[in-house]
């Protein structure tokens, strides 16, 4: 059988696709597994499947071991930051001007204020609102509210995919601390100070 665990995945959308191939399983937790296509033996348990993603995990993270980026975050936070782009990010390239981002308002204390946390905060990670985010969401005291709590939330919002994974261990490094989304372009805009990312946004409201 082949499994494919999309990256941005909820647990949710998991847990419908492993319904497919297991009479018996229980919902895997962002932080445990790496997103990507597996392949099994049909009569395979989820006890096996499960563990093998666990080891592939573990080997992965193993290759990356003397990896600069250890120096200042676990492999948790990792997955952290890896499941905030997959909810951000429109490409690999856009994914490497956020994760530069993200760590740039982590070393200055900033909040990250990220759409993505609040969604998951008032879905209970569902993300199946069906409208925009107004800014009475960005006030709700939730733990994963970025807007509200300083630094990354407590667990992995999505899951995380190699590819994405791939792009944080690669210290990509920009000057960029904010962005929005241009729907006219269809893309984020990035800016180094918030005098800039205001110009833009009046720029961009006008038009």
């Amino acid at each position: 059988n082949k499994i494919t665990i999309v990256e941005g995945w909820s647990q949710n959308q998991l847990d419908e696709e492993l319904s497919k191939f297991f009479n018996d399983f229980e919902s895997i937790p962002y932080s445990e597994i790496i997103a990507d296509t597996y392949f099994i033996q049909s009569n395979s348990n989820f006890s096996t499947f499960i563990n093998k993603l666990k080891i592939i995990k573990k080997n992965y993270f193993n290759d990356y071991k003397n990896n600069k980026l250890f120096d200042e975050y676990n492999k948790n936070e990792i997955m952290i930051i890896g499941s905030l782009l997959e909810k951000e990010g429109l490409d690999e390239e856009d994914k490497k001007q956020i994760s530069s981002v993200i760590f740039n308002r982590l070393d200055r204390k900033m909040k990250l204020q990220i759409d993505a946390t609040v969604l998951f905060a008032i879905t209970n990670g569902k993300y199946n609102l069906n409208r925009k985010l107004l800014r009475s969401d960005l006030k709700i005291n939730h733990p994963f509210n970025t807007y509200i709590y300083n630094g990354l939330p407590p667990e992995p919002i999505s899951y995380v995919g190699k590819k994405t994974l791939d792009i944080l261990f690669e210290n990509n490094k920009n000057d960029f601390l904010f962005y929005f989304f241009n729907y006219s372009l269809n893309k984020h805009i990035f800016s180094k100070s918030f005098k800039e990312h205001k110009e833009k946004l009046y720029e961009y409201r006008k038009k």
